[in-house]
């Protein structure tokens, strides 16, 4: 084989690593319904924090457990426990990104990634408040 054969040859072979390695990344998001169905394996959730449950969450008794409900688009609700801090404007967020693993009927949450809403919005009365809340 000549030298330029085996060089294209591990390019190649260091491409092919490289997308298998990245392809790993790929995440697809489950619903709750679906997640129940894995339970113990690692998924990524869409949720909204639901409003109807109360938060659990002491900063002084334990800065390190966080408890809640979510729900997702379609209807269905878990409880979550995250052993962390709580997310800074949390209540605030449109849509709540969950890693983790159902066990136990609950969604034990290593990362919480929050989808803020934009403040682009066309809404008349967000610059009043704005504008308010600056005075």
């Amino acid at each position: 084989m000549k030298t330029t054969h085996i060089i294209i040859l591990v390019l190649i072979a260091a491409a092919i690593a490289v997308l298998v390695q990245y392809s790993g990344d790929l995440t697809t998001y489950e619903t709750i319904a679906s997640a129940k169905e894995k339970e113990g394996k690692f998924v990524n959730l869409i949720a909204k924090l639901d409003t109807t449950h109360a938060i659990e969450y002491d900063a002084v008794k334990n800065p390190n457990y966080l408890s809640f409900t979510a729900i997702d688009t379609l209807g269905n609700s878990i409880k979550v426990v995250y052993h962390d801090t709580k997310p800074t404007d949390m209540e605030k967020s449109e849509r709540i990104v969950l890693k983790g693993k159902v066990q136990n009927n609950q969604f034990e949450c290593e990362h919480i990634l929050l989808k803020c809403p934009s403040k682009y919005k066309d809404d008349p009365n967000a610059m009043k408040k704005q504008l308010q809340t600056s005075n």
